[in-house]
């Protein structure tokens, strides 16, 4: 009962990020571009509806340490990971990223902290991928763990390098994050 709680709660978070990166800057942000604008930029500092955005990074992050814990039970090194997971992108959901628009007076420090901790995420989430391989039974499960932490890998490459489409591949990451988070702790036992 515990697993499938928590796996509904992850399911849940997940689902209101599928909806909110492609209905917030339709309906909330006008100068915000799926192509060009990341996910941070839909929780920046001074943007319209960013506790919406902030909202869902803190659900997910709670959500995937709930439904996780128990697929990690006896393996500290991947409860450690996984709540490290957590906390980073709980902390990039507090401190925001300096708004989209460069005319508007934002607090540098903390968007330096929210690159920080927006960085810290992903590195422990390909830990977390890595590492949860070496626990997976099905080789199919732990292929899927290799490419899914490459994938996430070079996803962050190219949202930080090509900026005039970092929005899809920043989506494509939190899409690819978060699924195999689900698939992979729905086929595990505990």
């Amino acid at each position: 009962m515990k697993k499938k709680t928590g796996i509904n709660l992850l399911t849940g978070a997940y689902t209101l990020m599928i909806l909110a990166m492609f209905l917030l800057p339709a309906i909330n942000v006008p100068d915000h571009y799926i192509f060009r604008n990341t996910l941070s930029d839909l929780g920046a500092q001074h943007s319209a509806g960013a506790w919406i955005m902030n909202s869902i990074f803190a659900a997910l992050a709670i959500s995937s340490v709930i439904s996780g814990w128990g697929c990690t039970k006896g393996f500290i090194f991947q409860r450690i990971i996984l709540s490290l997971f957590g906390i980073s992108l709980i902390l990039s959901a507090l401190f925001n990223q300096a708004p989209v628009n460069p005319g508007i007076q934002y607090d540098i420090s903390e968007a330096g902290l929210h690159l920080y901790f927006a960085c810290t995420t992903r590195l422990t989430f390909i830990l977390l991928a890595f590492s949860t391989l070496l626990m997976l039974e099905k080789r199919s499960d732990r292929i899927l763990a290799f490419v899914t932490g490459v994938t996430v890998m070079l996803l962050a490459i190219l949202a930080s390098e090509a900026d005039h489409t970092a929005g899809i591949w920043d989506r494509l990451m939190f899409i690819t994050t978060f699924g195999w988070m689900i698939y992979t702790y729905k086929t595990m036992d505990y």
